[in-house]
């Protein structure tokens, strides 16, 4: 599915990933953890294509394909979903306007027809009322007027929808309460599929008590340090990230 060999990346000149390599088998959910300033979110944004994320050196595959030389939306077509860790706010642009644009545009790059309204509406209706929110929401400007829980679910909501086969979580748990975390946890856990694979990373445990991975990789210093099973993460939340060289930033 998703293959990393020796990726290197700077931002703004300065050197963040250093060496990474990583492979996430389909169907299956892998976790990265790892201290402030590791590498976590520049993994996700270069993996998007975001603007001014220079990879240098090293390469990052899709089902075989270089997923480095594509642009944004040819990846966002390809199946790559990001879950922001802090979403943006769009005033002006309802909320199922912006996620029915993006799903047409995913349909036409497979040669398929527009989503008609009806059935765009079914499945939005059906979408939000897993995700515990009110349909009407979904007619604002999107993530306008949002609390951060709320914003989040959204973005599960969109992942629902564009049905990806890599969907990348940053930091989902950010500025969750319990209640959000549980229900954004549970429209995550409902995406779960052979066909998909998924990147959770997280900065806490909490949250892989909900989502629970196949396998948990430590990020520190621009690479992987270690790599293992669940118990990984329980060994990081009592022990820290010392013993691998670095100390957690205040």
């Amino acid at each position: 599915m998703l293959s990393i060999q020796n990726l290197h990346v700077s931002v703004g000149g300065k050197s963040i990933l250093k060496g990474l390599s990583l492979d996430l088998p389909q169907g299956e959910v892998h976790a990265i953890m790892g201290p402030n300033g590791a590498g976590k979110s520049t993994l996700s944004y270069t993996l998007a294509g975001r603007a001014g994320y220079e990879v240098t050196e090293g390469s990052a595959t899709l089902d075989g394909q270089d997923l480095l030389s594509l642009s944004p939306d040819e990846r966002a077509a390809k199946g790559v979903f990001l879950s922001f860790q802090y979403p943006l706010e769009i005033p002006g642009v309802p909320a199922l306007t912006f996620i029915r644009t993006a799903l047409n545009a995913k349909r036409k790059a497979k040669g398929r027809d527009e989503i008609a309204a009806p059935e765009f509406l079914k499945l939005a209706r059906a979408a939000a009322t897993g995700l515990k929110m009110d349909f009407e929401m979904l007619r604002r400007g999107l993530n306008v007027g949002f609390s951060g829980g709320e914003k989040k679910r959204m973005e599960i909501l969109q992942a629902v929808m564009l049905s990806p086969s890599l969907l990348i979580l940053d930091e989902t748990d950010s500025g969750l309460d319990i209640d959000a975390l549980r229900i954004v946890s549970e429209g995550v856990n409902n995406l779960r599929s052979p066909d998909r694979s998924m990147l959770v990373i997280t900065h806490y445990q909490r949250l892989l008590d909900h989502i629970k991975p196949d396998k948990v990789h430590v990020l520190a210093a621009g690479r992987i340090v270690a790599s293992g099973g669940p118990e990984l993460a329980l060994e990081l939340e009592r022990e820290g990230y010392d013993k691998y060289g670095v100390k957690e930033a205040a």
